[in-house]
């Protein structure tokens, strides 16, 4: 997920997304826990993704404050 197409989302869909991948996570993390996730990797690129979308969300709040 590149930060370019976030910043393109309104706020509300931001949060929506931030939901569905929070969700993923920790779908993902069970999985590894009960040795069914097979790529690994996948948890590191999504917690970047969740880190995108928070600082894209951080930034909309910023410019809407000044």
């Amino acid at each position: 997920m590149k930060a370019a197409s976030l910043r393109e989302m309104s706020v509300e869909e931001l949060q929506q997304k931030l939901g569905e991948l929070r969700e993923s996570l920790f779908n993902l993390k069970f999985q590894h826990a009960t040795g069914q996730l097979e790529n690994t990797a996948q948890l590191k690129h999504h917690k970047r993704d969740i880190a995108r979308v928070l600082t894209v969300l951080r930034e909309k709040q910023s410019v809407s404050e000044a």
